[in-house]
């Protein structure tokens, strides 16, 4: 198993950066395929971004494409999230997740098996 714990979100205006963090502890997060889902008041779970084991191969969500970047650091045990060019759209609790590897890098909630408590990104217009 692994726990997860984001940190970094905050208050920013539109137009802004914000870079989240996911510390894991216990397995190392190089077995995991990691991602960040968001869920914003009142909405279901969306899909943000994902990134393989080895940090070669990422997807993203259309809406965030060209501005939100996913790395991760395995020696540091710890996946990224940075957000530039914020819209008040971005609103949302982002959760951090993991699975086992996988072949596929999934873009699907559901098909994730450990998330974290989640960190508040707010975006003023």
């Amino acid at each position: 198993q692994v726990a997860l714990v984001e940190s970094g979100g905050g208050l920013v205006q539109a137009g802004g950066s914000l870079r989240l963090s996911c510390a894991a502890s216990g397995r190392t997060v190089s077995s995991y395929t990691m991602a960040w889902v968001r869920q914003a008041p009142g909405k279901a779970r969306e899909f943000v971004a994902a990134i393989s084991g080895s940090g070669g191969r990422t997807v993203y969500a259309d809406s965030v494409q060209g501005r939100f970047t996913i790395s991760r650091d395995n020696a540091k045990n710890t996946v990224y999230l940075q957000m530039n060019s914020l819209k008040p759209e971005d609103t949302a609790v982002h959760y951090c997740a993991a699975r086992p590897l996988s072949i596929i890098v999934s873009r699907r909630p559901n098909e994730y098996d450990y998330w974290g408590q989640g960190t508040q990104v707010t975006v003023s217009s």
